[in-house]
């Protein structure tokens, strides 16, 4: 067999010969921007070009802080296509962690959205391995002592449109990098390989995973410095799917538009987003009928969320699962073909679960006693390993905790039903534990949703001297339910639901939940805030 070597400049490739002329829709502050791939490949090859000049060279980190728009596609494919390390930095990491993950990674040069530029600004004499910075913008650079400091369409302007990529790469070699957003201790770098993403993305196009192809108009509401966006730039673009980037003004109402006027056929997000949405629907009316999947992934989404938009708004839901470590996606919750004859309330259940492992990915279930039985009932570790699996952290000695003998430890409790499919009951250090029996909190917080007036829910553990553990359940309400709802109506909502044993030992309204830089709930900070506010003590980390 011929070895030919698994770079993504050959995804960019395909799409400037056989889709020169399909769409890239990409919203920005000033209106609604448009080209195509012929375009975007050449505008690539010269920013390629433009960073050679720089003096980038194979293995050199080129860091982005960049919203979802089309200068962050280009960067996409110039840096891992000339052969250097895409590194997307999170634009929502405190100023410590900015620093310490542009310095880690040893970035060379920062690619800057012109309106983040006051958060480098601020830590650029604590950035070491900077060289060169360059501000996304065709306007004006802004007023600052930095020497080094370019503009992007500036740049591009002396680059060359027809820069050959180097084709003798290897494809083990490290093509991107991002780090863990750090609920606890510092992020933690992981590196993506050529091959890696592009085995990724050819899975992102088989037809039980996310069937992406030629004919969908793809919306990335995942950050593009998030896991890649998922994947799906860098897939979409290898397919020759129209592409909608939405920018920095990533509101459910210009979501919903924008899934309106370019027909978008396939989006993905939080579930946080999604609940956001739900709340725009009900409020305006917009065209959805283009949608054949909303993909949810991130954290365990409500059954009664997936319930709302596929029979109030008839719009298919799909539950993916994946990590940072993953590249993401691991498993999809896609119905097997008997299954379709199941009852409306029996899909709803099966399609809640995060699903079937996808073609390339292994999985193992561990409990204190080893291996668990696929059963649906008993709890263990979900342990992974596939082609676009991390083996460590980048020069981190914290790998060693998570990555033993082959195997990704997660660090996430779940099931394995009789049919392979997944379930989460809580992250290993959120499942509680009481009086000899676990509770999932995922499941009582999807229970709590399920309430019409019951905006968001986290439920968290805290220590009790009989029990070990007790949930205690932070609720925000609707505003319709604000000074109406109380606790024991919730608790008579949850009766019938779970088990007695399960129902939360108080209830507290809150106005709103402390999250993660990517929309996840954030349970340190709210066991923190539980203890300042109302004096409770934390449970063990």
């Amino acid at each position: 067999m011929m070895n030919v070597p698994l770079l993504v400049s050959s995804m960019l490739e395909r799409a400037e010969r056989l889709f020169p002329e399909k769409e890239v829709v990409s919203n920005t502050d000033v209106g609604i921007f448009r080209y195509n791939y012929a375009e975007m490949g050449r505008r690539a090859r010269r920013l390629a070009s433009a960073l050679h000049q720089l003096g980038v060279r194979k293995g050199d980190r080129v860091g982005t802080l960049a919203w979802n728009q089309y200068r962050h596609l280009e960067a996409y494919f110039a840096i891992p296509g000339m052969g250097a390390v895409l590194h997307t930095v999170n634009i929502r990491l405190s100023p410590e962690h900015l620093v310490y993950v542009i310095n880690h990674a040893g970035d060379k040069v920062l690619l800057v959205d012109q309106d983040l530029w006051p958060k480098v600004e601020a830590v650029r004499d604590r950035l070491q391995t900077v060289e060169t910075f360059v501000v996304m913008t065709d306007q004006s650079l802004p007023d600052t002592s930095v020497e080094r400091l370019y503009s992007y369409e500036e740049l591009l302007k002396k680059g060359e449109p027809d820069f050959p990529f180097p084709r003798d790469l290897d494809e083990n070699d490290p093509a991107g990098m991002c780090y863990t957003s750090a609920t606890t201790g510092k992020p933690k770098g992981v590196v993506y390989t050529q091959r890696s993403i592009y085995l990724h993305s050819m899975a992102l196009g088989l037809a039980d995973v996310l069937a992406l192809s030629e004919a969908d108009t793809c919306l990335s509401v995942v950050p593009m410095f998030h896991v890649n966006a998922w994947g799906l730039p860098f897939a979409a673009t290898w397919f020759g799917s129209k592409q909608v980037l939405p920018g920095p003004r990533m509101t459910p109402k210009a979501i919903a538009e924008l899934i309106e006027s370019e027909k978008v056929t396939l989006t993905g997000g939080v579930p946080t987003i999604w609940i956001g949405m739900l709340k725009e629907l009900e409020q305006r009316s917009y065209d959805l009928s283009t949608l054949r999947t909303l993909l949810f992934g991130g954290s365990a989404a409500p059954k009664e969320m997936i319930r709302a938009y596929e029979e109030k708004y008839g719009v298919p839901v799909l539950h993916a699962y994946g990590m940072t470590e993953t590249s993401p996606v691991v498993s999809v919750g896609r119905l097997k073909s008997h299954q379709q004859g199941c009852t409306p309330e029996e899909k709803l259940e099966l399609k809640s679960k995060q699903g079937l492992p996808v073609p390339g990915v292994e999985i193992r279930v561990e409990g204190t006693d080893g291996e668990v039985a696929w059963n649906g009932k008993e709890i263990g570790e979900l342990l992974i390993r596939g082609p676009w699996i991390a083996d460590a952290y980048h020069q981190d000695e914290r790998s060693g905790e998570t990555f033993q003998d082959g195997w990704l430890h997660t660090g996430d409790m779940v099931t394995v039903d009789e049919e392979g499919a997944i379930k989460i009951t809580d992250r290993k250090k959120d499942l509680i534990k009481s009086g000899g029996e676990w509770i999932s909190s995922v499941d009582l917080e999807n229970a709590l949703m399920a309430h019409k007036d019951v905006f968001e829910a986290a439920v968290v553990a805290i220590p009790d001297p009989k029990w070990q553990e007790r949930p205690v359940a932070c609720v925000v309400l609707t505003e319709e339910g604000r000074g109406r709802v109380n606790e024991e109506e919730l608790l008579e909502f949850l009766r019938p639901q779970v088990a007695k044993w399960w129902l939360p030992d108080k209830m507290i309204f809150m106005d709103e939940l402390p999250k993660t830089s990517v929309g996840k709930f954030l349970k340190r900070a709210l066991r923190e805030e539980l203890v300042e506010r109302f004096g409770l003590k934390q449970s063990v980390e």
